[in-house]
């Protein structure tokens, strides 16, 4: 599958965008367990020309996790061009628009999924940032707004034309916000689509090797798309790599996968500072596989997600790992 000039391979998987979970030091981890591609957290328009601290960190990208995405979005034309010559000037390899962000703040405000009830805002601002920047422009967004107008088949050759290289598809509506089953049925109308010749990216509720395969073998999409079941699991891309037989590494172990999950904390310390950076990790530490079907886990869980100094989460997440986990299967 191609983007532009650059060849992420067969049956490329990709981490998806994701509002602070998706920063530069989890994106190199996931590129290293085996994503072909990453994204930067959604970056705002309108905070980027403004020049917010906070969102121009966002920009930062690691040679090491290349080829990478910044996505940008906003509601208003000259905002999202500004904004895109701001990125391509960060260097990253593709600039994606967000089409498909379901929540309150973003979509209620007419930007992300928004978009969605204003088609010709949307391809105006597809077509003037296409038009603003050299860099290959990809566009993320939802079936519909809801399930009455479900239109992805006939906006993806909308958006093809105003020249986005590849286009990623979300199967749920805004409406559905992140409930319910991903239709991937309806993303395989807008591959078989034989008017459109631009990449499909699927995504939505890929958290197995089996269920990436799946899309691939019997929907048919170019790429596959994976998001929440990255969170506080970035080893599942080096499940879905050997899944799809790209690697021979075998999976990491629980020595591993705590090591990765200390190397996280560290790195989110050092970007940010030791209270703001734990509260980061918080997320990723509550959504982790490694602490799920532990057994009377509830006050050491609350004890690990109220720790506010690396010392203290270091401590419980130790007492996890060598006292807890080996005593649930001894040898």
């Amino acid at each position: 599958m191609r983007i532009g000039n650059i060849d992420l391979g067969p049956r490329p998987v990709m981490l998806a965008p994701m509002e602070d979970v998706t920063d530069r030091s989890f994106r190199l981890i996931c590129k290293e367990q085996g994503a072909d591609m990453t994204y930067s957290e959604f970056v705002s328009a309108d905070a980027l020309i403004r020049n917010i601290a906070a969102t121009t960190r966002k920009l930062s990208i690691d040679p090491g996790e290349r080829p990478t995405a910044i996505q940008i979005y906003g509601r208003e034309v000259e905002p999202m061009v500004e904004a895109a010559r701001i990125v391509e000037q960060a260097g990253p390899d593709i600039i994606d628009i967000n089409f498909g962000c379901p929540v309150k703040k973003v979509a209620g405000k007419g930007a992300g999924a928004g978009m969605l009830r204003d088609i010709p805002k949307m391809l105006q601002i597809t077509r003037a940032v296409v038009n603003a920047v050299k860099l290959p422009v990809t566009v993320k967004t939802r079936l519909g707004w809801d399930h009455e107008s479900k239109i992805i088949v006939d906006l993806a050759e909308q958006l093809q034309d105003c020249g986005i290289q590849a286009l990623t598809v979300h199967g749920r509506t805004r409406s559905q916000m992140y409930t319910g089953v991903a239709d991937w049925e309806m993303i395989a109308r807008v591959k078989e689509n034989p008017r459109l010749t631009i990449p499909v990216i699927g995504n939505g509720d890929i958290t197995s090797g089996a269920l990436a395969r799946e899309a691939f073998d019997r929907y048919g999409v170019d790429g596959v798309m994976v998001g929440r079941a990255s969170i506080g699991c970035p080893w599942i891309f080096n499940e879905i790599a050997r899944e799809l037989g790209k690697t021979d590494r075998p999976a990491p172990g629980i020595a591993e996968k705590f090591a990765l999950l200390r190397r996280q904390i560290a790195e989110s310390v050092d970007r940010i500072d030791e209270y703001r950076g734990i509260l980061h990790i918080r997320r990723h530490l509550a959504a982790s596989p490694l602490f799920k079907g532990i057994p009377h886990f509830r006050d050491t869980r609350i004890e690990m997600l109220r720790a506010d100094t690396v010392a203290q989460l270091d401590d419980v997440l130790r007492r996890i790992e060598t006292e807890i986990l080996p005593n649930l299967n001894p040898a």
